[in-house]
């Protein structure tokens, strides 16, 4: 048996900016951490007792004779790509729902790896997950996805993630003392919104709307290098403007990032004491992330009491294989 333990993710800025279609021609780049809150896949051999070759069970449970039966299309080309041909069960776990904007799929991607790697007793660099990773989900699974999930989920910690042209990047840990990381911790509020969605879809149609909106991207990806320096340098609340600034940018990316009821949440937040915020991963729906001043949190969770509040803390380790028991389930 095995199991892997894998981080979700916030990203602050330059969301966007990490589709290839961008930034194969122009300068790319993102500020994101990852939390306190997991993707758990454990794996092992199945016996070759039971009708079905191999099980699956995530939201649904699949039992499947063969790779080509499989649905989940993550599992299906991850077992691809590793040639497992025995039968194997698998079985996925996870804090926080997927769909919901902090890159669920990609650790579930990064930690599937991570798990079979370990079951046929190879450990593979965070680097080499982070690539994989990317490389299955856009191109084995045709997901209109970015790239900065992946290696989120792969490396962890609070990184400046630069992207180049034909899917290099270059990780870029923040340093920040100790007391920055704590007070940039308590001035973050986590809000579920109730609203699920499916990341590619929305992102495909804004990645259809890039070459209209050179403009708008060129500047989030200038707030990168801004936030950092305000993170350095500047006032905290400097970096609560600039994620409304950024938020009013990203919704002009597509029609489907935002929607009524997610814009009356945010502006009421903002009457009641946040700085600003945005809707995170693609947009649509799923966890809002706002940026408050701790003495007005009190009145933003009365204003935002109907909306669940999950409260979290910076992580540095990413994708990690926390039970190791090699060969269970096998049979001679």
């Amino acid at each position: 048996m095995i199991i892997s333990r894998t981080p979700f993710r916030i990203s602050f800025f330059g969301g966007g900016t990490d589709y290839p279609q961008w930034f194969d021609d122009h300068k790319g780049a993102v500020l994101a951490t990852t939390i306190d809150k997991y993707c758990y896949i454990s794996c092992r051999y199945l016996p070759p007792f039971f009708e079905h070759k191999s099980r699956i069970i995530y939201s649904q449970m699949e039992h499947v004779h063969k790779i080509d039966e499989i649905d989940h299309p993550a599992v299906r080309e991850v077992l691809r790509f590793l040639k497992i041909d025995e039968g194997v069960e698998i079985h996925h776990d996870g804090d926080l729902p997927a769909r919901t904007g902090l890159g669920s799929s990609s650790s579930f991607t990064v930690g599937l790896l991570n798990s079979l790697y370990a079951m046929k007793g190879i450990m593979p660099t965070k680097d080499q997950l982070a690539r994989e990773a990317i490389y299955i989900e856009q191109e084995m699974c045709k997901e209109s996805v970015g790239c900065q999930d992946q290696i989120l989920a792969a490396y962890g910690g609070f990184n400046y993630i630069d992207f180049g042209c034909h899917n290099d990047f270059q990780v870029r840990p923040v340093t920040l003392t100790k007391e920055c990381s704590r007070d940039l911790e308590d001035h973050c509020m986590l809000y579920f919104t109730g609203f699920s969605r499916m990341a590619s879809q929305i992102a495909a149609h804004q990645i259809k709307n890039i070459p209209n909106r050179e403009k708008e991207l060129n500047t989030m990806h200038q707030m990168v290098g801004q936030a950092l320096k305000i993170l350095n340098e500047g006032d905290l609340r400097d970096f609560g403007k600039l994620l409304h600034e950024s938020w009013m940018l990203k919704r002009t990316l597509s029609d489907k990032v935002s929607n009524p009821e997610i814009d009356e949440m945010y502006e009421a937040a903002r009457r009641s004491g946040a700085l600003g915020g945005k809707l995170l991963g693609a947009g649509g729906g799923g966890f809002v992330l706002l940026f408050v001043p701790p003495e007005k949190q009190r009145e933003v969770k009365e204003t935002l009491k109907k909306f669940l509040l999950v409260p979290f803390r910076f992580e540095q380790l990413g994708t990690q294989i926390i039970f190791y028991q090699p060969d269970s389930g096998k049979v001679d």
